[in-house]
């Protein structure tokens, strides 16, 4: 199949770190460490790293904004990145990181901020994907039994062969997801990825084998299970191997954007 696109496209990557934790018993997970590391950190250390990023996109809450900026200007290796104003709902926040990238953009990689362990090479991959297609996204096969049930009566078993659980980054074409998202929000579809706003267009999504490592820590439960990962992923903290990895590839210092509204306090 032909390229979408005969050259590199600059890509812009939206990091959806609008959450409010609601499952995590008072802990805000995104600012959590893991390792040391804040788990958001984790995430902006592997996009700003990531040699076919152009410019990175956090989108987090209001009252998180100052936060957010303190924490990418330390851990962004230099890299272009700006920290916008999510919304109440996670399709609002990825739609105003999307409009917030660079026109200049052709494709968009979207990534869940929740999610600490993605590797430069599934980034890579996957953005690889999509240049060719127009749409991709990382998965992994389903491998545990699925039920259905009624009134907590089992109600049969669900044939899992073919079925995925899809993962982030999922990378699309600047026009599709920005017309996608748009469309989503318009119909107030219940999103809970990317995708399903592509797929509502009839548009279809090439699959990118993902890693079980990559995990998305919802509930704080999931603390137990990212910190062996991470002691396994760093064989030493983050800063030490993959910050040093970042500036060997970036400038020296980091620029960090802040909404208007932002501006002017602490630095």
């Amino acid at each position: 199949m032909m390229a979408l696109f005969s050259r590199r496209a600059r890509c812009s990557a939206v990091i959806a770190a609008g959450g409010a934790s609601d499952r995590m018993a008072g802990t805000d997970k995104l600012f959590a460490e893991l390792g040391g590391v804040p788990v958001l950190a984790r995430s902006v250390i592997a996009f700003a790293g990531c040699v076919e990023i152009d410019e990175v996109i956090v989108a987090v809450r209001r009252e998180a904004i100052e936060l957010a900026a303190d924490l990418c200007a330390k851990y962004a290796g230099g890299a272009d990145i700006k920290v916008v104003v999510g919304g109440d709902t996670r399709a609002r926040s990825v739609y105003n990181g999307v409009f917030a990238s660079s026109p200049r953009s052709g494709l968009i990689a979207i990534h869940d901020g929740a999610r600490p362990f993605v590797s430069a090479g599934h980034i890579i991959k996957t953005i690889s994907a999509a240049r060719a297609h127009g749409a991709a996204a990382l998965a992994v096969p389903v491998v545990s039994t699925l039920k259905t049930a009624q009134r907590g009566i089992v109600s049969g078993t669900v044939d899992r062969r073919g079925m995925y659980e899809t993962q982030t980054p999922q990378v699309f074409r600047a026009e599709i997801i920005k017309a996608a998202l748009t469309g989503a929000l318009k119909k107030s579809l219940d999103m809970t990825d990317d995708c399903m706003a592509v797929e509502a267009l009839g548009f279809p999504i090439h699959i990118v084998q993902g890693d079980r490592r990559n995990i998305k820590i919802t509930e704080r439960g999931d603390f137990a299970l990212a910190e062996a990962i991470a002691a396994a992923f760093d064989g030493g903290a983050p800063e030490n191997g993959e910050r040093d990895e970042i500036a060997a590839t970036r400038s020296p210092r980091s620029a960090v954007t802040k909404p208007a509204a932002a501006r002017g306090g602490r630095r």
